[in-house]
């Protein structure tokens, strides 16, 4: 991992950031503020939550058809909220700005999130979400092929989550997994890594919320296309949708893209795309604890050791970040 001093993106602060450049000449230093923790704190634990959420949502709802109306629903939710709080102005962008969050909406909703869902109706939550650790390391490759070395601390950092990530995950591909849901996630964590990291370098909305409710809209639509080319909605009665996963659709649609995803897509105008990365190692953490507690998912020693490694993984990125 890079530390602030050498990531490519110019600082921002606040809730309105400034544009992007694709290279900037003289990149700033970033401050790890208030803001930023708060907003990480959000993304740590809601997030982590959402693993049990899509589980439960696709008991007896399509996978595309129900992530797309998900973020349909909380893209369009927040672009009344932008217009409310900040003016209908507030939602102008240019051509090329709406074209950049339409792709990075497509790489991360689309294929980042509506590929773990997909892969859900066959994987448990904690595991999907203990693979999606892979993040940082596909951010660490993507820096590196712009020319951008790792630091040891950073390097570091991600090699201890990769150690936590295998004792995690080893055990439980010795049970009942599809080997192709373990695919369909790990394919989720380039297009995710590969939205997160061009966001960074195309001409995004200047407004960070306004970006996010694009690349919700966007993403939205085209989960609902692959549903509908999939024939999703064939044999579909929406009488026959249990209780809770209409509740854990609404959980997903208020907390976890209309709260979380805003908080991730300011994230990343506004601190480390490293340090934003670390979500992925905490996540974990969260959905094999709720899923153990809800869903009766395995918890063994593995499980908890390796939880424990990615956690010393986290604070060894996060301290390298700090002092960067």
């Amino acid at each position: 991992m890079t530390s602030p001093a050498v990531d490519p993106a110019p600082a921002a602060h606040g809730a309105v950031s400034t544009p992007r450049t694709a290279v900037p000449a003289a990149p700033a230093r970033r401050r790890i503020t208030g803001a930023v923790w708060a907003a990480l704190g959000i993304v740590y634990v809601v997030w982590g939550s959402t693993y049990l959420g899509i589980r439960i949502v696709v008991e007896t709802m399509p996978p595309f058809l129900s992530a797309g109306a998900r973020f349909v629903t909380a893209g369009l939710l927040l672009v009344g909220i932008i217009a409310w709080r900040q003016g209908p102005a507030a939602l102008k962008v240019t051509r090329r700005q709406l074209g950049s969050a339409v792709l990075v909406g497509l790489l991360l909703i689309l294929g980042g999130n509506g590929l773990v869902v997909l892969a859900e109706t066959s994987v448990p939550s904690g595991l999907a979400a203990l693979l999606i650790s892979v993040v940082p390391a596909w951010v660490v490759i993507l820096k590196a092929s712009t020319g951008l070395r790792p630091n040891a601390g950073g390097l570091a950092g991600v090699l201890l989550g990769l150690a936590g990530l295998a004792v995690l995950t080893l055990p439980g591909l010795s049970g009942d997994v599809q080997a192709a849901g373990v695919v369909l996630v790990v394919v989720a964590t380039f297009l995710w890594s590969l939205g997160s990291f061009s966001s960074a370098r195309l001409p995004m909305p200047a407004n960070p919320f306004t970006a996010s409710a694009y690349e919700m809209i966007a993403g939205g639509l085209g989960g609902l296309t692959v549903g509908l080319v999939r024939g999703e909605q064939h044999g579909l009665d929406l009488g026959d949708v249990s209780t809770r996963s209409w509740a854990a659709l609404a959980y997903l649609i208020v907390f976890g893209s209309l709260i979380a995803f805003t908080a991730y897509a300011w994230l990343l105008q506004a601190a480390p795309l490293s340090l934003v990365a670390t979500y992925a190692y905490v996540n974990p953490v969260v959905a094999v604890a709720l899923g153990a507690l809800v869903l009766n998912e395995a918890l063994s020693w593995p499980i908890v050791l390796g939880g424990a490694i990615v956690v010393g993984g986290v604070c060894l990125i996060v301290s390298t970040e700090r002092r960067g």
